[in-house]
């Protein structure tokens, strides 16, 4: 397990020797992947990577970030076998719960310049003249609004709204009450609400 290579997870192993372990559950792969089954990580690595590079991707607007604290959560299950309680709750909110340690230590260490990278740098600074959004400028739109929200806030949206998690895992993952959770969201929608209506055509 330990030269396992995180950029290549499906090496060796074609979709079709994966189809049995489509519907076990994460617990049961991870107890498997402890043992030494590759095969384990692996449906377990192409289950949840996609969501926990997203979940980076939206709280740093980086793509470098993403990708270090994606393979971070990952390398994580290998090196530290124990590391996750199931007291504490689901491995999905504990996967959530490490990849946003790594993305608040990088928006840290990034803090007083701006991030590495834009999530979509050919439209870095642009201001359409056009009256009507595009579509694509729209989300653009919001992806900013929502990276110019308050930590605490953002992730709340990028978990609920965005990942479609629900509160009582989303309160699993950031280490908090379900009623935070909701409190938090329902200030984070009017804060978004706001911002949008007030820059309606222009970039955020």
């Amino acid at each position: 397990m330990q030269d396992l290579e995180l950029s290549l997870p499906a090496a060796g192993i074609t979709d079709e020797s994966m189809t049995d372990l489509s519907t076990v559950a994460d617990l049961t792969l991870l107890h498997r992947m402890s043992s030494g089954d590759e095969e384990a990580f692996t449906a377990l690595y192409r289950r949840r990577q996609g969501g926990i590079y997203r979940f980076a991707l939206q709280m740093s607007g980086s793509e470098a970030i993403a990708e270090d604290v994606t393979q971070e959560v990952f390398l994580l299950l290998i090196r530290e076998k124990s590391a996750y309680d199931p007291s504490r709750g689901s491995v999905q909110s504990f996967l959530y719960g490490v990849a946003r340690n790594h993305v608040l230590r990088a928006l840290e260490r990034n803090r007083e310049g701006q991030l590495e990278e834009e999530v979509e740098p050919s439209d870095q600074g642009s201001c359409d003249a056009l009256t009507n959004l595009t579509r694509e400028e729209a989300l653009e739109a919001v992806r900013q609004a929502v990276l110019a929200l308050p930590t605490h806030y953002r992730e709340v949206v990028v978990l609920c709204d965005l990942e479609e998690m629900d509160y009582a895992g989303a309160a699993g993952a950031l280490g908090c009450s379900i009623g935070t959770i909701r409190s938090r969201l329902h200030r984070a929608r009017g804060l978004l609400t706001s911002k949008l209506r007030a820059d309606p055509a222009r970039c955020i």
